[in-house]
């Protein structure tokens, strides 16, 4: 059984006692949240599409961990005119352990 989810404007596919690292979410860590937006459940055969989402479903998540992604290098070059930028980024993201998933 998996389900596909909207989590702060992403979409995931998750199943359960899976973990997934997303963007960071507001609540506290160990806490519990239930995301509502549920586009899509399979169970074995049956499949329901929803439209944008599917009624009465909803996926139930544990908030593991707060942390930062590994850094993304971004350089900037314009050739022949001594122009060289370097810069770096490193997302700020929250990792879930999804627990139920209910429809």
């Amino acid at each position: 059984m998996y389900a596909i989810v909207e989590i702060a404007g992403h979409q995931f596919k998750v199943e359960k006692e899976r973990k997934v690292y997303v963007n960071r979410l507001q609540n506290e860590e160990g806490t519990e949240v239930v995301f509502d937006k549920v586009l899509l459940i399979q169970d074995g055969e049956k499949v329901s599409v929803g439209s944008p989402t599917v009624n009465g479903a909803s996926v139930k998540a544990k908030v593991l961990a707060h942390l930062r992604d590994d850094t993304v290098i971004v350089f900037k070059k314009r050739r022949r005119k001594g122009y060289r930028k370097k810069n770096g980024h490193r997302q700020y993201l929250s990792q879930i352990q999804i627990e139920d998933i209910t429809f």
